[in-house]
C-alpha cells in the first residue's frame, strides 16, 4: 500500500482574505511527513479545521516576505509554546525573517520557547537542495517577483523493487543475494541457469512530485527545474484582461500559469492566489484550461493526491 502524497489547501487568496478564502497556506503530507508551505493569516484555524496535528508540523517553508505569506507565523509559534512543544521547528525562508521573528518574540516576552527555532536561509539566485532524507528531497528555486521569492519542489525518492518471495523459494536464492538482485543483478542458480532480474522483482512505482510556485510573474527559467512534475501549483492572480496588472505587480494570469504547466509537461495544474476582485475564479480557470485542460482552481479544504 502506498504512503500518502497529498496536498491540503488551507488558503488560496492573494493579498487580501475574502469571506471564503484565506491568504496562502498549504500542507503537504509526503509519506507521512507533514510540511507547511507559507503561513498567511488564519493558517492555525485552517490547520484545526482540517484536523492536522500541530505537533506533526516540524518544517515550514516561507516563499517570500510579503505579509499574506507569513503573517500567521508568529501565532503558529505562540500556539506551539502553549502546547509545550519540545521538538525543533525548522523554518526555511529569507534570512531577514529570523530577525523579524526574534523582534516579535522579544516584544511579546517569549524568551523561553521550550524548543529550538532553526532558521534555514534560502538561496534566491539558483536552485538549492534544502532537505534530503531517506525518502524525500526538497529543492528551492528562484521565482520572479517584486522581492526575492522561492518556489519549492518536493520529490519522492525512487524505491527499491520488491523481491518476489515465490521466486526466492523456487530458485532457493540465498539471503546474501537479495541486496544485489534488488540493485538490478540477475541470479545464477546452482545448475548454472541464469534468471533475469525482471523475473525476480516487482518494479517500484514511479516517484511522485509536487511543485509550489507562488508568487511569480511568467518565468520560463523554472521549467527545467519542475519538468515532469506530477502536481504543480502555480499562482494565477489575474485574468488576461488585466494582464497589465499582472505585469506591474509581478504576478501571473491563468493563461500564463497554464503555459508553464504545458511547457513543463506537468501532470496536473492547480491554480490559486486569486485576486480578491474575483468573487468566482471561473474565468481565470477557463482561460487556463484552454491551454492546459488538466487544471483545477483550488478552494479551501480541498485535498489533492498523487497516486500511482
Amino acid at each position: 500500500m502506498q504512503m500518502p502524497f497529498q496536498l491540503t489547501i488551507l488558503g488560496s487568496s492573494s493579498a487580501m482574505p475574502t469571506s471564503k478564502r484565506y491568504p496562502t497556506a498549504q500542507v503537504l503530507n509526503a509519506l507521512g511527513r507533514f510540511f507547511l508551505i507559507d503561513c498567511g493569516e488564519g493558517t492555525q484555524h485552517q490547520i484545526r479545521k482540517n484536523k492536522i496535528g500541530f505537533g506533526r508540523l516540524d518544517h515550514i517553508f516561507i516563499s517570500h516576505l510579503h505579509g499574506d505569506h507569513f503573517f500567521g507565523l508568529i501565532g503558529f509559534i505562540s500556539t506551539q509554546v502553549m502546547l509545550k512543544r519540545t521538538k525543533d521547528l525548522h523554518i526555511f525562508a529569507h534570512s531577514e525573517l529570523q530577525r523579524y521573528t526574534q523582534f516579535q518574540l522579544d516584544f511579546l516576552n517569549m524568551e523561553e520557547l521550550g524548543f529550538r527555532l532553526v532558521f534555514h536561509p534560502l538561496n534566491f539566485r539558483k536552485p538549492q537542495l534544502i532537505f534530503d532524507d531517506e525518502k524525500l528531497t526538497i529543492t528551492s528555486f528562484p521565482l520572479k517577483h517584486r522581492i526575492p521569492c522561492c518556489g519549492f519542489l518536493f520529490r519522492e525518492k525512487e524505491k527499491e523493487p520488491n523481491i518476489k518471495k515465490e521466486q526466492v523459494r523456487k530458485y532457493q536464492i540465498p539471503i546474501r543475494e537479495i541486496k544485489n538482485i534488488k540493485a538490478g543483478s540477475d541470479f545464477i542458480t546452482e545448475k548454472g541457469e541464469l534468471v533475469p532480474n525482471h523475473e525476480l522483482v516487482i518494479a517500484p512505482y514511479k516517484p511522485r512530485s509536487y511543485a509550489f510556485c507562488s508568487d511569480t510573474a511568467y518565468h520560463e527559467k523554472i521549467i527545467p527545474v519542475i519538468e515532469g512534475v506530477d502536481l504543480l501549483y502555480h499562482e494565477a492572480t489575474f485574468t488576461e484582461s488585466e494582464k497589465h496588472m499582472a505585469e506591474t505587480t509581478f504576478h501571473s494570469t491563468g493563461k500564463e500559469a497554464a503555459l508553464i504547466a504545458q511547457k513543463a509537461k506537468a501532470g496536473k495544474l492547480l491554480i490559486g492566489h486569486f485576486s480578491a476582485r474575483y468573487k468566482d475564479p471561473q474565468l481565470v480557470l477557463e482561460e487556463a484550461r484552454a491551454i492546459f485542460p488538466e487544471t483545477n482552481a483550488v478552494e479551501e479544504d480541498e485535498v489533492h493526491s498523487v497516486v500511482r
